[in-house]
């Protein structure tokens, strides 16, 4: 990847599981790695039950890493050595929650909500600042000052997802996860709130961690875009790129679902259709965890996990479709059947 730009944070074979009984673990997150640069918005996107939420939770420190590093701005976030350096990581790494109704305490006004940071980190001297401050904050997300003095229940949720983007930004951060930020709203609120995080991305230098499962969506919002698939990575590429040569097929899958405006395209174009269902990340497939549902299977899908690597400039895959040394291979038995069928 390019050196011009500044890691803000390296996720390292990060793994997050969970154990359910003596017998058995859920392996949420399995060894996922990936880099966020400053100033960009990463998204990372899959179906429901693939980890998304699970890795965004562990980067944020609300789950502990079972394995890997997360380091941001070059410190291990699960190894702060002090009380102070915990704190500015708090200060630093914020999160936007999935769902609006849940995430705001309905006994506190909308004013403390807000400023439920500022006091923490002591970054207001008076109540006089305190109040210009959480105003300042309400007007920043769209909102008017006398919405200070009401409950969450008093708003839409639309208005509630601003409050909570308004509290993200209350102790300015560098870095925040959204974490399905939209998929709780109205179709017609989502593209105007969206707006709003890439207006505030511009004006306030922020870095996103984008965690959608509307693909349509996190083109608009991503400049690159990692797709998991059942705990494990399974591509990383610039948005444009992605959608127009997605090299995985569980991406080419998803890609395919999206409907394009376009009668004419829609008609003509070949829409993929993936067979079965996700397996349980309890009991994972061997090799590769896409196998069971791929249409492009090979035997060594189901002994060998597909290695991560850089099939061209900052376009990663995990596919024994592009590893050279098990392609040759496969194309010569594809070779021998071909010899013993005209023999």
């Amino acid at each position: 990847m390019s050196n011009e730009r500044e890691k803000l944070l390296e996720i390292k074979d990060l793994k997050k599981h969970f154990k359910l009984d003596r017998k058995n673990v859920l392996k949420a997150v399995d060894g996922i790695t990936f880099d966020i640069y400053k100033g960009e918005t990463f998204g990372l996107v899959g179906e429901s039950g693939c980890g998304k939420s699970t890795a965004g939770r562990a980067i944020m420190r609300l789950y502990s890493a079972t394995e890997g590093k997360i380091e941001f701005g070059g410190e291990d976030v699960h190894q702060a050595k002090s009380k102070k350096m915990l704190k500015e990581f708090n200060r630093s790494m914020q999160m936007i929650f999935q769902d609006p109704y849940a995430s705001l305490n309905p006994r506190m006004t909308i004013k403390d909500i807000i400023a439920e940071g500022i006091d923490i980190h002591a970054l207001i001297q008076s109540p006089k600042e305190r109040t210009a401050r959480i105003n300042q904050l309400l007007e920043i997300v769209g909102l008017n000052k006398d919405h200070g003095n009401r409950y969450p229940h008093e708003f839409s949720g639309g208005q509630r997802q601003r409050i909570g983007i308004a509290r993200a930004l209350a102790v300015s951060p560098e870095f925040i996860v959204a974490d399905e930020p939209i998929s709780a709203l109205d179709v017609s609120i989502q593209a105007q709130v969206v707006n709003l995080l890439k207006r505030l991305q511009r004006e306030h230098g922020l870095t996103y961690l984008f965690i959608a499962h509307d693909l349509s969506m996190v083109k608009h919002i991503s400049d690159r875009v990692g797709v998991m698939y059942l705990g494990k990575m399974a591509e990383i590429a610039k948005s444009d790129e992605l959608y127009h040569e997605p090299l995985h097929p569980y991406t080419q899958a998803l890609i395919s679902a999206i409907p394009i405006a376009n009668p004419r395209i829609e008609r003509s174009r070949e829409r993929i259709i993936l067979e079965g269902d996700v397996p349980s990340p309890v009991n994972p497939p061997s090799g590769c965890s896409f196998r069971t549902r791929c249409p492009l299977a090979m035997d060594v899908c189901a002994k060998v996990e597909p290695t991560w690597q850089e099939y061209k400039e900052e376009h990663w895959v995990a596919c024994h479709v592009y590893d050279e040394n098990y392609n040759a291979e496969h194309k010569a038995r594809e070779n021998q059947k071909v010899e013993r069928i005209h023999v």
